[in-house]
């Protein structure tokens, strides 16, 4: 696991937010260990950024990438994020494609993210806080099509919504990699906050 306390808006540099992750949290939990992530500072619109390698991963694009989890919400933590965002970014046969998820309480909508343009896109979706103190399933589906990253649907407590939104892959060096990453933001204020995730899985072919 890596982590990056500025990654999203500033590519690593300037001033860091304080973050933290921990493991084998027993209440609350889906599975009977779940994962806190928490997010403060003193620093307006910085982010917590954590991911992971798959290692053995396809060194060809994906045709199917589902990325799955459980998320809560402490009521303490319920209108403080920014935004929360969950990502998978695979680079193979010489391009990044990312397929990339922000639920942003500031706009109050699901959005997607152009990584060739580097922008957020509204995904027509909309969006409001997660109910606090109770576990929210989420799946996200993804492929590739060529040299284009598609989100195919997000499915939100059970409810499938198919998006079919498509957005060019970014031209990458050799090699491959997949990962898949879970980031904070913080406020303008900014407002520490804290969220828990549980069961999270990776599926791909």
């Amino acid at each position: 696991m890596e982590t990056c306390g500025n990654c999203g808006n500033s590519g690593g540099s300037g001033a860091v937010s304080t973050y933290s992750m921990i493991r084998g949290i027993t209440s609350p939990t889906v599975d009977g260990s779940a994962t806190e992530f928490k997010i403060g500072g003193s620093y307006a619109y910085k982010n917590a950024y954590w991911y992971i390698a798959q290692y053995g991963s396809p060194s060809t694009p994906v045709s199917y990438l589902k990325y799955e989890f459980n998320l809560y919400v402490p009521s303490a933590s319920a209108n403080a994020p920014q935004a929360i965002e969950f990502e998978c970014q695979q680079k193979a046969g010489g391009y990044v494609y990312n397929f990339a998820w922000q639920a942003d309480y500031a706009s109050h909508s699901w959005r997607v993210f152009d990584y060739a343009h580097r922008q957020w896109v509204n995904s027509g979706l909309s969006f409001s806080a997660f109910a606090p103190d109770k576990w929210h399933h989420l799946i996200a589906e993804f492929h590739a099509s060529g040299t284009t990253a598609v989100h195919d649907a997000l499915t939100i407590d059970g409810v499938r919504h198919v998006v079919n939104l498509r957005h060019a892959a970014k031209r990458g060096t050799r090699g491959h990699y997949l990962k898949n990453a879970f980031q904070l933001d913080l406020n303008g204020n900014p407002t520490a906050y804290k969220v828990y995730v549980d069961a999270m899985t990776i599926t791909y072919k």
